[in-house]
């Protein structure tokens, strides 16, 4: 008998997003979700800690990596919900129950969005290098004015090869290990500036201050000491509007520590695992 590729509403999920699956068949269903402008093998440093006792879920974002490109549009994913869709049907078709489900920086809230949606698919959540609006407003410290954000925006959309040689280093903040600026540089430009574009828009100019709240699933908040794109306070922030969430505050600097600090990112999301 020919085997059945999973699908929902006739779109071959796994295929759109490139699921991979790898790792513990017997252990806890844990499913990473990378961020903008990235794509699953920026996991790769983590993967063999966690795979050693937990089944890994790997998938690309919709536009990203080697995912199905012509699945993208850019009415789907002009906000954050159009992933979040894409999270939930990679769990129905796979049929994950109790997930670990890690969002990494704009996948974190990508994950709060799916984890409110249905929390009785998850049985926690990570999130890693969160933030829930990037923009200051009032008391809270979002990291960046609104200028910020525009000026950033714009030079995006005008430039975006040059926008990723300049912002690699800032977003990795490991100046003396230059090959990971280069690894996530390369990253980005591997992705059509057209979806990058959208994916940007939805990412800096979202919003979810409000959906924190509305978290039920038990949730690790995992910080850098220093972190330009999303600072500590917006750890803290992400921690306290989340009722009985824990932080953990990495002795890693940048804004991906599973890239920089592998061993230490893997050992706090297995330490939150092992609380199941």
């Amino acid at each position: 008998m020919a085997a059945v590729t999973p699908s929902i509403g006739g779109v071959d999920v796994l295929r759109r997003n490139n699921v991979v699956v790898t790792g513990n068949e017997t252990g806890p269903a844990v499913l990473l979700a990378h961020g903008f402008g990235c794509d699953q093998n920026l996991w790769r440093r983590i993967v063999p800690d966690l795979a050693e006792r937990c089944r890994v879920v790997l998938f690309d974002h919709t536009g990203c990596g080697r995912s199905d490109v012509s699945a993208w549009s850019a009415e789907r994913y002009s906000g954050l919900d159009g992933y979040a869709d894409d999270v939930l049907e990679i769990c129905s078709a796979l049929d994950l129950r109790d997930v670990v489900l890690v969002g990494h920086s704009v996948s974190a809230m990508i994950a709060v969005l799916a984890a409110n949606r249905e929390p009785e698919r998850f049985a926690q959540l990570v999130l890693l290098t969160p933030s829930p609006c990037y923009v200051d407003d009032d008391d809270y410290r979002g990291g960046f004015s609104r200028e910020d954000v525009d000026e950033l925006l714009a030079a995006l959309e005008s430039n975006y090869l040059g926008w990723s040689a300049a912002m690699a280093p800032v977003i990795v903040d490991n100046p003396d290990r230059p090959e990971l600026a280069e690894e996530l540089k390369n990253s980005f430009c591997r992705t059509d500036p057209a979806i990058a574009r959208v994916f940007a828009r939805a990412t800096f100019l979202s919003d979810n201050r409000t959906d924190l709240a509305r978290v039920t699933v038990p949730t690790l908040v995992i910080q850098c000491a220093v972190d330009a794109i999303a600072p500590p306070e917006v750890g803290q922030y992400t921690h306290e509007q989340i009722a009985g969430s824990e932080l953990v505050t990495l002795n890693a600097t940048g804004h991906c520590p599973q890239l920089s600090a592998p061993e230490i990112t893997a050992k706090a999301i297995l330490e939150f695992v092992d609380t199941r």
